[in-house]
């Protein structure tokens, strides 16, 4: 999970309500350390034909506002017949398989994934994959914390993890391919993508998505402790503290994928190409809007503001220079080339952004084209708009008390709420 403070130990977590968020009392599990995962390194799929992609994925224009004014939301439980327990102590995910089916799938942390219809009445999920043997954790932030489907998964069946592990210390992004039956993925079929490594405990990113470009993304921390002491940030000859974008369709220079050839510092001596964008402390949280194809992302802050960014090719999001719009250090620092967030609050308002999805659903017409996006601390929801040069309006939702640890969003566009009570909820409007 994203932390929202600093970290006084390079090798621990700490215990203080200001260093992550068991501010809000989290339910927690006994630290687990597995081995290095076992994962064949690299069967060669077949070439698949795809079209070039633009030089650039530029997002489409912004589509009209629907004219009315949000409006505050309340939860409810989502899948009401689910058994307590069913979707995991901490659920941190949830997505769907884009093969017709109208299925949807819930993360938890410790290394569990379970499939089920979306269905109001669904009773029972299934076993997707179980990755605990291979997924190491210690408190808050590590764990089993993202997975995509390829957009191509009728065809051929993958799907892709993102855990970290141990021996050493990692994140671990992967391909599984779904097995005889499809309510189950093959947990022999591991084949490990990209593996980085992790200096610290906590600020290991870890959502995964794939671009209207049909490229993998990938949000990287910073590696963690406070103040991002190897200023990996600012660093363009590695790969934390990025959002990074790759070719999981080809392989090259004995990568398990290639590196697209309109990324920005691909020949700029020094610079890893993987990378899209930088400067990012945490972006714990991205999404892509399904109508423009615009990326948002949420970075958790440090000590003072959490930040939501519109992440765009080759730009500098000022972390370690910047929190949010503030200096980090002293009360001036070099501004320039830096991109400012286009939202952000304070510790008064929480203390660890999870980012969310611009709405497109067909339930809550008043909310289309706003991003939503909450607190993990404090649990409040907020939602924004913004004409692709400004915010337009801005205003907060839902005060839920809960410990919200990410959004999700299934096949026609509705936006659920997770949390680490165990539910699903989905929103609807307050009366």
């Amino acid at each position: 999970m994203p932390t929202p403070t600093t970290a006084p130990s390079p090798t621990a977590l700490p215990a203080t309500a200001t260093a992550s968020p068991t501010a809000t009392a989290l339910p927690t599990s006994t630290p687990t350390r597995s081995p290095t995962a076992t994962a064949t390194p690299l069967p060669t799929p077949s070439p698949t034909a795809r079209p070039a992609p633009s030089p650039t994925p530029a997002p489409t224009p912004t589509p009209a506002a629907t004219g009315e004014p949000l409006r505050a939301i309340t939860l409810e439980r989502a899948f009401l017949r689910l058994p307590g327990g069913a979707l995991g102590q901490r659920p941190l995910f949830l997505t769907y398989p884009p093969d017709g089916t109208n299925r949807v799938v819930v993360v938890d942390q410790n290394g569990r994934i379970v499939i089920f219809p979306n269905d109001t009445n669904a009773a029972a999920v299934s076993a997707f994959l179980d990755l605990t043997g291979r997924v190491g954790r210690e408190g808050n932030e590590e764990g089993l914390l993202g997975l995509t489907f390829h957009p191509r998964y009728a065809e051929n069946g993958f799907a892709y993890v993102y855990y970290t592990a141990y021996n050493p210390r990692r994140s671990v992004i992967s391909r599984f391919k779904v097995s005889g039956d499809a309510n189950r993925l093959d947990p022999a079929s591991e084949t490990v993508i990209l593996e980085v490594a992790q200096p610290f405990a906590n600020h290991n990113g870890g959502m995964i998505a794939f671009g209207p470009d049909g490229y993998l993304y990938i949000g990287s921390g910073d590696g963690g402790s406070a103040n991002d002491p190897q200023r990996n940030g600012q660093n363009l000859g590695v790969l934390l503290g990025k959002l990074l974008r790759i070719d999981v369709d080809r392989q090259e220079a004995g990568r398990a994928y290639a590196i697209p050839a309109d990324n920005p510092f691909v020949n700029q001596a020094g610079a890893r190409g993987e990378i899209w964008a930088y400067g990012l402390r945490n972006p714990w949280r991205f999404s892509f809007d399904r109508a423009t194809g615009a990326l948002w992302a949420g970075d958790v802050g440090q000590n003072r503001l959490e930040e939501i960014d519109i992440i765009k090719r080759g730009l500098n999001y000022g972390w370690n220079i910047m929190e949010g719009s503030s200096c980090l250090s002293g009360t001036t620092c070099n501004r320039a080339g830096l991109e400012p967030p286009i939202a952000e609050y304070g510790r008064d308002k929480g203390c660890s952004v999870t980012g969310g999805y611009v709405y497109r659903g067909p339930s809550l017409t008043w909310l289309r084209g706003a991003y939503l996006y909450a607190d993990f601390c404090s649990g409040r929801i907020w939602a924004v708009r913004h004409d692709g040069s400004k915010v337009t309006e801005e205003r907060e939702m839902a005060n839920t008390g809960r410990s919200v640890s990410s959004f999700g969003e299934d096949a026609a566009g509705e936006v659920y709420v997770l949390a680490f009570d165990g539910v699903v909820y989905r929103m609807r409007a307050a009366s």
